[in-house]
């Protein structure tokens, strides 16, 4: 009999949604203009890229002429982060981020340490979040830019997004935030949660790949990154990918619109899933128990590797992983695991389970039936079963 199929990886990438490829389809074929030529082929692929940039807008609060399109979230974060590194170094070197960014923050910020640029990494505490007053202390006059995600990819950890923001506009400090795990799960207000710079990607949202967005405040000091012709008000040059945008604006749209149905479901799921792989014993959850996305489930299964974990749960017909897709093929724990004070053999015994709109209560005990077993083999190939 075939195995049941269960994708929980939805924190890697999510299924193209049949609508937002429906949307995208003409201009895949028939509707191929270039949004920069002027005839009617042309005029034709702008109107849709300005109303899926006023979609974007709609979604987080923010006005159309602040929306920057990209090719996912990694090169927004480089152009927010280099982009201000750039306009305001005259002004101060000195970048504030935390300990558990995602490596296209991290990687972006240590770029510029090379160069002679000033970063602190802000500690977290056991769950994972930042404390207002470390951040606080941490602000200089030479400060120019505070760079935190909104909510972690691995662990699931909300952070206090309003009161980082209402820090750094009251010291006069550009504030960046690494948005995309939390578009379509969480309320994402730029105006009322003073974010400056804010990235997001659509493949999170039942989008496209290969599409993102920088949300830059009217105003923002921001160099480009990237040179060429004058696309994206020249922040993002290069021949605007249409069907992508097109993708992303339906995407998001229908994201917000059921949002808060959809999160409620995965939330009860979240919970039941947390306390079926607490039964197993010897299981503790990453990140805070509250203050977390509705999908995410991180934990350590203690005296079992993580690894072997993944391999045999995919055996059983269970997709999900045991860090950020970007570095899983890494065989170093995960440095946010690590930030959060998990020895080193307990973070390597870690997994990442991440829901979708789709998945129900059958998934998740099916994995937890297949899951038990697993982890009494390893366990006992180690000599480590755990007693109740």
């Amino acid at each position: 009999m075939a195995k049941r199929k269960v994708y929980l990886d939805h924190g890697a990438t999510t299924p193209l949604r049949k609508e937002v490829l429906d949307e995208m389809m003409p201009y895949l074929t028939n509707s191929f203009g270039n949004p920069s030529s002027i005839h009617s082929f042309g005029r034709e692929a702008r109107v849709a890229v300005e109303k899926a940039r006023q979609q974007v807008a709609d979604a987080i609060g923010a006005s159309p002429n602040e929306i920057i399109f990209t090719s996912g979230g990694t090169e927004a974060d480089n152009m927010a982060i280099q982009g201000v590194a750039r306009a305001l170094s005259s002004r101060g070197k000195h970048i504030i981020t935390s300990a558990i960014e995602h490596h296209a923050v991290l990687d972006a910020c240590q770029s510029l340490e090379k160069e002679g640029f000033s970063l602190t990494y802000l500690p977290v505490d056991k769950y994972g979040l930042v404390q207002l007053k470390d951040l606080e202390k941490a602000i200089r006059p030479e400060t120019i830019l505070v760079t935190i995600m909104f909510a972690n990819n691995e662990i699931g950890t909300v952070q206090d997004v309003a009161g980082i923001g209402k820090i750094c506009r009251s010291r006069g400090v550009y504030f960046n935030t690494d948005a995309v795990q939390a578009i379509g799960q969480l309320d994402v207000n730029v105006q009322e949660q003073n974010i400056d710079l804010l990235s997001m990607s659509a493949h999170k949202f039942y989008g496209p790949k290969g599409i993102g967005v920088l949300y830059k405040r009217q105003g923002v000091k921001l160099k480009p990154i990237i040179f060429g012709g004058g696309q994206e008000r020249k922040f993002r040059p290069g021949t605007e990918y249409v069907a992508g945008i097109v993708g992303m604006g339906k995407a998001i749209e229908l994201a917000v619109a059921e949002m808060e149905t959809k999160t409620a479901k995965m939330r009860e799921l979240r919970d039941y899933f947390v306390a079926g792989l607490l039964e197993i014993g010897g299981v503790t959850l990453n990140g805070h128990p509250q203050q977390r996305l509705p999908n995410n489930v991180n934990v350590s299964i203690h005296n079992a590797e993580g690894e072997a974990l993944l391999l045999n749960l995919d055996m059983e017909g269970v997709a999900a992983s045991s860090g950020s897709a970007c570095t899983s093929g890494s065989l170093e724990p995960s440095h946010v695991l690590r930030a959060i004070g998990l020895k080193h053999e307990v973070a390597h015994g870690s997994l990442r389970l991440t829901l979708g709109k789709d998945t129900e209560r059958e998934d998740i005990d099916y994995t937890l039936k297949v899951l038990k077993p697993i982890v009494a083999r390893l366990r006992k190939i180690t000599g480590t079963l755990v007693r109740e």
